[in-house]
């Protein structure tokens, strides 16, 4: 009775996600968004009509810090149930803070994840906490601290809903934003956006708002508004495009680079293979072999086996015995121009291109691209000069693309 009043409700944008959840197709979900995205009373209208199907089923709402529960999941929860009919058959309480289906004796308790005795003290009367939502789930310490408190709550039951909702923090290495890029097949993510919502439900000062905002600073309205992981304005790497590449699209390349960066420990060996579209100045990842404590003969012995000597491969110069060890195997190994100016000119033309990366290929020169920031002073101004630190990948990306940088002015 309640889904009509529900469908009513639910911003446009929520529509297929609130049909994925009554079916239960998946466990968990991953709600980002930014200002204005209807991502948290979204959540807050799915629960209690949840509820209202599962007569056995309880609901655990967490925020990082207790005490700003009552003023914000509390106050939402309230909102939701008066919305949808529903407040007269709910009883509020503060202490603890949680509302009672007067009928069934369900509860959708308010909990705070900064005292973790509490945590272990929910209880349910009967049934089991079928729903648990973390609301700014970047505020937890991170998938280790969610998952300790799930262990506690996911239990004595068959069917289980997970919501995690926030805003993306800015900066791509956050872990909230790691971890959403996770592909994981029970779990759906949910992507919404102001601009996704019903005009009048925002109200006309609110998009001016908005308006202003992108008119005086797009980066920061594309974090604030659109709930985009733009980073901290320190990225090296700015345009990192990333996106799937298929068996198809990499089957037409034909300009192949690649490079190594020998490692063993604690450093990474590196190995990256990549085409370069010289004409739209596009580089894209293809494979690449990250790792920790191989020689020279297992990481040689990968390259053969995926059939990687068609074409020649850059090596750190500063290994010339590993050099020599990859050609007595029969790979078309060289070493690396460097000289003067070489590193830094190498920087900055792989800034000048676009980087394409699909994640599931080259997870690992995905993450160091991502990451890789300038540091900065105590002041927290950015520094010249590039980090050496955390860029095996990058080196070997570099290596690879060395005769094109080369040939263009550097004086090595």
């Amino acid at each position: 009775m309640y889904e009509v009043r529900l469908s009513e409700l639910l911003g446009p944008a929520f529509h297929e996600l609130a049909g994925d959840v009554f079916r239960h197709g998946h466990t968990y979900y991953d709600l980002a968004g930014g200002r204005g995205s209807l991502k948290s009373s979204a959540v807050s209208l799915m629960v209690p009509v949840l509820l209202y199907h599962e007569p056995e089923a309880h609901g655990l709402v967490l925020r990082k810090v207790g005490a700003t529960l009552r003023d914000s999941v509390f106050a939402q929860y309230c909102w939701a149930l008066d919305k949808l009919g529903m407040a007269g058959a709910w009883e509020a309480r503060l202490s603890p803070m949680e509302l009672v289906r007067k009928k069934t004796g369900q509860r959708i308790m308010f909990r705070g994840a900064d005292d973790p005795m509490k945590l272990k003290s929910v209880k349910v009367p009967f049934g089991y906490i079928a729903v648990t939502h973390f609301e700014e789930k970047d505020q937890f310490a991170g998938r280790g601290e969610i998952r300790s408190i799930l262990q506690s709550t996911m239990r004595g039951g068959e069917r289980f809903w997970c919501f995690e909702s926030y805003n993306p923090p800015m900066s791509r290495d956050n872990w909230a934003n790691e971890d959403a890029l996770e592909e994981r097949p029970d779990r759906l993510r949910h992507v919404s956006c102001y601009l996704d919502a019903p005009r009048a439900w925002l109200g006309e000062e609110f998009f001016a708002q908005a308006e202003r905002l992108r008119l005086a600073d797009e980066r920061a309205w594309r974090h604030e508004y659109l709930g985009e992981a733009v980073g901290t304005g320190g990225n090296v790497f700015e345009r990192l495009e990333t996106r799937e590449l298929t068996d198809e699209e990499i089957g037409r390349m034909d300009r192949i680079y690649q490079g190594v960066d020998f490692g063993w420990y604690p450093d990474k060996y590196a190995f990256v293979r990549v085409h370069y579209d010289r004409a739209r100045e596009r580089i894209y990842l293809i494979d690449e072999h990250y790792v920790n404590r191989e020689s020279n003969r297992e990481t040689g012995n990968w390259i053969k086996e995926r059939g990687y000597y068609d074409y020649p491969i850059v090596c750190d110069g500063a290994e010339p015995k590993s050099i020599a060890d990859y050609r007595e195997m029969g790979l078309p190994a060289r070493r690396a121009v460097k000289g003067p100016g070489s590193v830094e000119y190498g920087f900055k033309w792989l800034q000048s291109r676009t980087i394409v990366a699909d994640r599931r290929r080259t997870p690992e020169t995905w993450r160091e691209l991502s990451r890789y920031e300038y540091e900065r002073d105590r002041e927290g101004r950015v520094m010249s000069g590039y980090p050496d630190r955390d860029d095996h990948a990058i080196s070997a990306l570099r290596y690879a693309l060395e005769g094109f940088f080369l040939r263009r002015g550097t004086t090595a």
